[in-house]
This record gives C-alpha cells, structure tokens and sequence, in this order.
C-alpha cells in the first residue's frame, strides 16, 4: 500500500511540477492511467501474496524431504550393516563348503579304496571256497561242507566225521579231510583259521574228567589245532581255539538228526585285512 501512496504522490508532484493546466481530456486520461496502475499494483501485491505461499509450502516440502534423507540415510547405513554381516556370513559358510567339499572328496577316495579291498577280499573268498570244495569233494557225504558267511569261508566238520563217539582223539578219516584242508592252507598263508568246537545240549556222561559240553567243545577245538599246527605244520599264530560248546546251535531242534547237526567242528577262514584295517583307523 504504501508503494500505492507514493506513486501517486510522485505523480501529482510531477503534475504540479509541469505548471500546467489539464484539459478535461488529459485529466480523464490521468485518472485512467491512475486506475490501471491501482489495478496492477493489486495484482502484484496479489502475486507477491501467492509467491510468499508458495515459498513456504516449498520450505515446507524441503524440510520434509531432508526429513526423508535423514531417514533414508539410515535405513542405508542399516542395509550396510546388514549386508556386511551377511557378506561375512557367505564368506564364512562358502569355506565351510569348500572344507566339507575337500573332506567329501577324501572320503570318498577312502571309500573307493575300502570298496575295492572289500572286492579283492571277496574274490579272494570265493577262490578260496572253490578251492577247498574241490579238495575236500571226497569228504563232502561224509559230513563236510563249505560256505560263505559275512565274507568267511566256513569249513564245517561234523563229530562223526572226526571224532569217535564222546572222545576227543581224531579218528582217521578226520585226519585225512584235516590232510587235505592243510594242503590248501598252507598255501594261503594270508588266511587266519579259528576252530571252533560245538556240541548239542545233551548232558556229557562217563568221559572222565571233562565236566560239561562246554570242556568237550574247547578240547575238540584243541585237538584240531594241535593237529593242523603240530602235524600238518600250519603256523600256530594263524590259528584260534575256542570252544562253543551248546549254545551256537545250527537247528534247535531235539531230534536225533538236530543233535547231530549240532555236534561239529567249524574251522573258520578270515583273509588277514591288514590294508583294510590301516585303511579305515587313518
């Protein structure tokens, strides 16, 4: 307004100044272009109002942008944060991987080198079982036979074949079928041999200072070991007795023919496995 005031003032002076006197006209003319400067000067006051609001909606909006910065900027450095611990953590779990990975290829080569031993063991198994079978084929309708059993040769013998009855002294024919069990053995030198004695549950009657079928079982075990040690020359280190005596039954029947099963002499072939066991203790 006072803007207004003053521009009027400077031109009435300017007027006044001139020392002249208006026509009608020209005075018509001068209010006119008084009215048009009042129109404009409300225009600009009209502007200026609506520049000044528009500024401080402006301020408004920066002052919440910064806003939004500063909560930008956390939110970034939290994401920072976070990415670097996860970054530590894929470090972390890629060299786990890659040790399981080395440790899984190790293992693995392990296995292949147990899988093959366990396969040359098994051949070797089967060779052997072929072996004694057609060594030992007289003796097989004598009660002898030949089998394999988690990866065991199994010669069984029964008494009869061996054994009078009740005695632990080796007949002949038993020294003939041990004979020829001993020419294959001892030339397979890499083969432990465990005797093991079996007896059925009948009690043992008049034999003298054996005391239960547990004495017969062990002294017939020894019996074979002494033979095949001290006459057929297989060397003592290789070789185990033990005595089983009723309780490892092959039927637990309580017939004639069960109890008879029963009685026998199993020699048990093992190939020696030392690679094997080096192999699995590393």
């Amino acid at each position: 307004m006072k803007f207004k005031y003053l521009f009027l003032l400077a031109v009435v002076c300017a007027t006044l100044h001139s020392c002249q006197i208006l026509s009608t006209k020209k005075y018509k003319a001068l209010l006119a272009t008084q009215d048009s400067l009042k129109n404009r000067t409300v225009s600009l006051e009209e502007q200026v109002a609506a520049l000044q609001g528009d500024t401080a909606r402006l301020h408004r909006q920066i002052a919440d942008l910064k806003g939004n910065i500063t909560t930008l900027n956390g939110q970034v450095a939290d994401l920072n944060t976070k990415y670097n611990d996860l970054n530590n953590t894929y470090t972390a779990t890629t060299s786990k991987v890659n040790q399981l990975s080395g440790d899984l290829k190790k293992r693995e080569a392990r296995l292949k080198e147990v899988e093959e031993i366990l396969r040359k063991r098994d051949e070797a198994t089967n060779a052997l079982k072929d072996k004694l079978q057609k060594a030992l084929l007289g003796f097989q309708q004598s009660g002898l036979s030949v089998d394999i059993r988690n990866g065991k040769v199994y010669v069984s013998l029964t008494d009869k074949l061996l054994f009078p009855s009740g005695s632990i002294v080796i007949d002949e024919k038993g020294k003939a079928a041990l004979k020829q069990l001993a020419v294959v053995l001892n030339k397979e030198a890499d083969i432990n041999l465990s005797v093991e004695g079996h007896t059925d549950k009948q009690k043992v009657a008049n034999l003298g200072q054996i005391k239960d079928n547990w004495d017969l079982s062990v002294l017939r075990a020894t019996s074979v070991s002494r033979y095949l040690t001290e006459v057929e020359k297989i060397s003592p280190e290789r070789v185990t007795a033990t005595g089983k005596g009723e309780f490892q039954p092959i039927d637990p029947g309580t017939t004639a023919d069960a109890y008879a099963k029963n009685r026998r002499i199993e020699i048990v072939l093992t190939p020696k496995l030392d690679e094997l066991y080096n192999l699995i203790s590393k």
